[in-house]
């Protein structure tokens, strides 16, 4: 090993720090999958909601229903919406009522230190509802004290404020941040009102580091043609509360709580002819450990427990549970190669067990150049809304079956010195079961079914350097089950996704970006998104403003439900510190 080689090796240690995907913290480089780590604290105000972080990467496909993810559902890889894992600090926040809900994320973007994208299957890891991804929001603890408030008005009576208070107190550190945004809508019955409020707690005793995240959500709006030709209003809640703790080095425990409750009203006008109420419940805890086995030799193992329940109107009530137990070994050796042999034995109460393995493995060829690949089984069971809703125009199904899926990749990583960096990654994802709606014609309702056979393959490029990013990403997918053209959401997927993205600093103390995106949707016209926005990085009186869609393209992201055109949001932080 070359003197050159292992200076190579000790500066790319200082690269970006992923927790997603893997059972320790690890540069990126030292990954062995296909995972994405996307900045949000470092330049916040570049940035009106989550929204506009998640596009940033052209595998995630991001369909909003409205503007700032007021509404909106996210698939990786062509991935059905509930085969993406959401998680809050690696604990899971997905719905067990419906997968539209997965991104009801009650912590403010003022509280996000990171957002991590896991592309490929993370069942191993996390269970159930990762066959397609991962999507990880991290925060973090503050770096100081300090006070930020912000406030912004724009166009479609768009009006919001911020704040956030942080302090650091020895060995204790305390976030909480507050976000209102509301606006009378582009077209009517599109208006909306966001209501966040977030805790985040953290403290090192002699126990070891302990966190709480507390964090609620209210969020009425419009839902204009959501789902049909109907004048739809929808209001959902969000309660969350995450606790982890460690004891000693070695040992981890966390437990979680998620609330979700969803008033869904057909007809804004005629709230008496159709009306839902949903109310959720997720709880979950883990216990996690690692054993050094030698400097290069690690395992890692925990068991899980998980239950979820749902009381409706529509749905009925229901309630199931589940245990998991998991194993990892891994190897990592002469600091060129890495191999990672993992299993998950998950129990149900309605369903037999299943198991998750995931083998994963990498190599340096050279000081620039790393190989990766990957194989791992997924699954998914059903949501209460897939097995047990009705209204007029669709239908669920008590009998579906598990979703199961095997992803296979392979990746090549190309590094040179700290400012350029390249990758590309062919996968395959073969899927059994998958679950969709289907129609016999287009006066027909929609009905849940399970597709035998669907597999997509896939490729993603990237090449990052001085502050640009250039991102591909281009599918197919194939299916044997039923005629092309009568499922709802399966074959929306994009054919091709590209991304060009610059972020960097301009005179005067200037932070700026933009980004333009073309997205060449299955069966559909292609169209392109131009964002741009700039901020004064410093000073205690910080205005920006964010400009979307400056083409004013005309577009829908989810068939039959139009978004806004042009749109214009400006104003000021205030940083008192």
């Amino acid at each position: 090993m070359t003197p050159l080689f292992l200076l190579f090796l000790l500066f790319q240690q200082h690269d970006t720090i992923v927790v997603t995907g893997t059972y320790e913290p690890l540069s990126i480089d030292e990954i062995d999958r296909a995972v994405r780590s996307l900045p949000v604290r470092e330049h916040r105000d570049l940035f009106t909601s989550l929204s506009d972080v998640l596009r940033l990467d052209p595998s995630v496909d991001f369909r909003g229903r409205a503007p700032n993810g007021v509404q909106a559902d996210v698939s990786i890889r062509g991935g059905a919406f509930g085969e993406t894992l959401v998680l809050i600090n690696g604990l899971r926040v997905n719905d067990a009522q419906s997968s539209h809900h997965n991104l009801d994320i009650p912590v403010p973007l003022d509280a996000v230190d990171r957002v991590e994208v896991l592309r490929g299957s993370g069942s191993t890891m996390y269970g159930s509802d990762a066959a397609g991804g991962v999507i990880n929001i991290v925060t973090a603890p503050p770096e100081g004290t300090e006070v930020r408030l912000r406030t912004a008005f724009g166009n479609f009576g768009t009006n919001e404020q911020q704040a956030s208070v942080a302090g650091v107190f020895g060995k204790v550190s305390e976030q909480a941040a507050f976000s209102r945004d509301f606006s009378t809508g582009f077209i009517p019955d599109r208006d909306y009102r966001n209501l966040q409020f977030s805790s985040d707690t953290r403290a090192r005793t002699a126990l070891g580091t302990s966190s709480l995240t507390l964090a609620y959500m209210d969020h009425p709006f419009g839902a204009d043609q959501f789902y049909g030709d109907y004048n739809s209003w929808e209001d959902t809640k969000t309660w969350f509360a995450g606790a982890q703790q460690s004891f000693g080095e070695r040992t981890t425990g966390s437990f979680s709580y998620r609330r979700h409750s969803d008033l869904f009203v057909l007809y804004r006008d005629r709230p008496e002819v159709f009306t839902n109420h949903h109310s959720d419940e997720v709880w979950q805890g883990a216990l996690r450990r690692n054993e050094e086995l030698s400097p290069s030799t690690h395992l890692f193992y925990g068991v899980e427990g998980l239950h979820e329940s749902v009381i409706s109107s529509n749905l009925g009530d229901h309630a199931r549970s589940r245990a998991a137990a998991y194993a990892s070994f891994d190897v990592r050796a002469l600091k060129r190669f890495s191999l990672s042999i993992s299993a998950r034995e998950e129990v149900y109460r309605s369903w037999s067990a299943t198991l998750s393995p995931t083998v994963a493995a990498g190599a340096w060829i050279s000081r620039a150049v790393k190989l990766r690949a990957s194989a791992s089984r997924a699954f998914r069971v059903p949501g209460y809304t897939d097995l047990y809703y009705h209204d007029p125009g669709n239908v669920g199904s008590p009998n579906l079956r598990p979703e199961r899926a095997w992803t296979y990749e392979g990746g090549v990583d190309w590094s040179l010195a700290s400012h350029v960096r390249a990758e590309v990654t062919v996968f395959q994802r073969r899927e059994r079961d998958g679950i969709d709606y289907y129609r016999a014609s287009p006066t027909d309702i929609w009905r849940a079914l399970n597709i035998t056979n669907l597999n997509f393959t896939g490729v993603e490029a990237g090449v990052r350097a001085r502050g640009f990013d250039f991102r591909y990403t281009g599918l197919r997918g194939a299916q044997d089950t039923i005629a092309l053209g009568l499922t709802k959401y399966t074959f929306n997927y994009p054919t091709h996704s590209g991304v060009v993205s610059w972020q960097g600093m301009l005179p005067g103390g200037i932070v700026a970006r933009t980004r333009v995106g073309v997205l060449d949707r299955k069966a559909r016209d292609p169209y392109g998104l131009w964002d741009v926005s700039a901020a004064r990085s410093r000073g205690r009186i910080r205005p920006f403003v964010q400009l979307s869609n400056l083409t004013s393209t005309r577009y829908e992201e989810v068939l039959g439900v139009p978004m806004p055109g042009r749109s214009i949001l400006a104003g000021a932080e205030f940083v008192i510190r």
